[in-house]
């Protein structure tokens, strides 16, 4: 047997205002995930996204503290052309969302920017500068 990576996982302070960012960015759930401790939304090709609270963590792993310092995992979102980078950045920021690094043309062949969800997490958005 093989191991399948199948989901990878978020763990949140708040789940309302984690679930409002991601909300954002086209992702859904369910009515009433506000207020659960766990929220799962599988993605296109099956991968899962699982969002869990401080308190759900600590239930079975009561050593768990929050981590501090810089952020060593990052999603990234596709959007469709350069000219949405620039507008889905601008969209989050002024919603109150931090930005990271505003919409750049990177070396690699992309406009790039990164804003951080309500945890600090860097989330990443870019599209091919073909």
């Amino acid at each position: 047997m093989t191991p399948r990576l199948d989901a990878f996982g978020l763990v949140v302070a708040d789940m309302a205002a984690s679930l409002a960012f991601y909300r954002r960015l086209g992702l859904e759930f369910p009515a009433d995930a506000d207020t659960q401790p766990h929220v799962e939304c599988t993605l296109p090709g099956g991968t899962r996204v699982l969002w869990d609270t401080e308190d759900t963590i600590r239930s079975f792993d009561p050593t768990w503290t929050r981590p501090t310092g810089g952020t060593r995992t990052e999603l990234a979102f596709e959007c469709a052309s350069p000219a949405e980078v620039n507008t889905v950045y601008e969209e989050l920021v002024g919603a109150g969302y931090r930005g990271h690094l505003k919409p750049w043309d990177a070396f690699w062949g992309q406009r790039y920017a990164t804003v951080h969800d309500p945890d600090g997490m860097a989330v990443s958005l870019f599209a091919a500068l073909t």
